[in-house]
């Protein structure tokens, strides 16, 4: 009887009964959220070890600095990342980050404050689409993680870990040390292949390090997709000065998507993440080529971005420098569409997730989302961004 009312529970996590001309719905959340910082409390620095293979990524991961004792190294790499030139070589490089996060530092980051932004996470990442779905994400994009670690750390978390998630991560070369990830529901969706794409940045001959483009095809309860996890480079100094840069990661995601999308039409492509621009900026329009509107579409646009409409509204998922923006965004391809519920997962559902308790109050940012961090201060938030999300729906089978 124990096991029947488990296997019960499974059927009814995977299906809406809401009713939509007769027909029962299967639904599935994807979603995503920028983790502001999510650092454990212990330094580390990257270790790549090009001995083996420098191309793969198993080889460049993120070690305590306690550890490197144990290490062999020939050296502190100041050098340009690039695998080529750290071939045959065992390198260490210390994160800008690294020791801002820790008991000593003015921000005096400890194991009880860590735990409490872990459980705030958590919490948050089970609520996505749960209103129409009743039950926590199928797929969820990670944005600032310090390392696979403190992904584990969350994904045990109480809130989540009934929901088995695996975890695809690489460390990126990213100077302050934060990369992007995916976790993912293993009993609705089989990963088939993952990669992570360098964006490669240079200013007068000299790379600025900014964070990989996540790539992952699978099957998301039996269906082809393609998701692609994206943290775009800041706006630091200025949005015009630093926009070729996301423009930069603009072509690069869609070089990545063209090439899913011509290997198999029919794999339903979703882009993601903190692209630091709105929907109508250049770097989104003009290289990326995303559609405003579904009629916008096109060969030469085949893909949407389904934040637009929301943009109209004034909508937005964070403020920066005083001003609301939607830089957080999903962006997806024009077979996600459709006009009625069938035998394919379609859309249903576009938001920007934010329930009173991830609002500001009071203060300058009122409005604005609760964010972690004032400062070095510790302020029991969750994110400086509002996460997004979108539910898919299809006919039961």
């Amino acid at each position: 009887m124990k096991k029947f009312t488990s296997f019960l529970f499974l059927i009814i996590c995977c299906i809406s009964f809401a009713q939509q001309k007769g027909q029962l719905r299967k639904v599935a959340t994807i979603g995503f959220l920028n983790l502001e910082n999510l650092f454990d409390t212990i330094p580390s620095a990257d270790y790549i070890d090009g001995t083996k293979d420098v191309s793969n990524p198993a080889f460049h991961r993120s070690v305590p600095i306690d550890s490197l004792k144990y290490l062999e190294t020939t050296e502190e790499y100041r050098g340009e990342w690039k695998n080529e030139l750290l071939k045959g070589k065992k390198v260490i490089r210390h994160q800008t980050l690294a020791d801002e996060f820790t008991v000593n530092s003015p921000k005096n980051w400890n194991t009880k404050n860590y735990n409490i932004k872990l459980t705030n996470e958590a919490k948050v990442i089970s609520e996505l689409g749960a209103q129409y779905t009743k039950t926590a994400p199928v797929v969820v994009g990670l944005i600032e993680v310090e390392n696979r670690q403190v992904i584990e750390d969350l994904i045990k978390q109480p809130a989540l870990a009934k929901y088995d998630y695996g975890i695809i991560h690489y460390n990126s070369f990213d100077a302050r040390g934060i990369d992007v990830a995916l976790i993912y529901q293993k009993r609705r969706f089989t990963p088939s292949n993952s990669l992570k794409k360098e964006v490669k940045i240079y200013n007068e001959g000299k790379r600025s390090y900014t964070r990989d483009i996540l790539v992952v095809t699978g099957f998301l309860d039996n269906e082809k997709v393609a998701f692609f996890m994206n943290h775009w480079p800041s706006r630091s100094g200025g949005e015009a000065g630093s926009l070729p840069k996301r423009n930069a990661a603009a072509v690069v995601l869609k070089q990545q998507m063209d090439s899913v999308r011509l290997k198999d039409p029919t794999t339903k492509l979703f882009a993601m993440g903190d692209f630091n621009d709105d929907p109508v900026s250049s770097s989104l329009k003009n290289y990326l080529k995303a559609a405003l509107t579904p009629k916008d579409l096109s060969p030469e646009m085949p893909y949407l971005n389904l934040m637009y409409p929301l943009y109209k509204k004034g909508v937005a998922s964070l403020a920066y420098q005083n001003a609301p923006n939607l830089f957080d965004q999903i962006i997806v391809s024009g077979n996600v569409l459709s006009d009625q519920v069938g035998k394919e997962y379609s859309l249903y559902k576009t938001e920007i997730y934010a329930p009173p308790y991830l609002i500001n109050k009071e203060g300058n940012w009122k409005g604005y989302p609760l964010r972690s961090w004032d400062g070095d201060r510790f302020t029991g938030g969750y994110s400086d961004h509002f996460p997004a999300f979108i539910v898919l729906q299809r006919e039961v089978q």
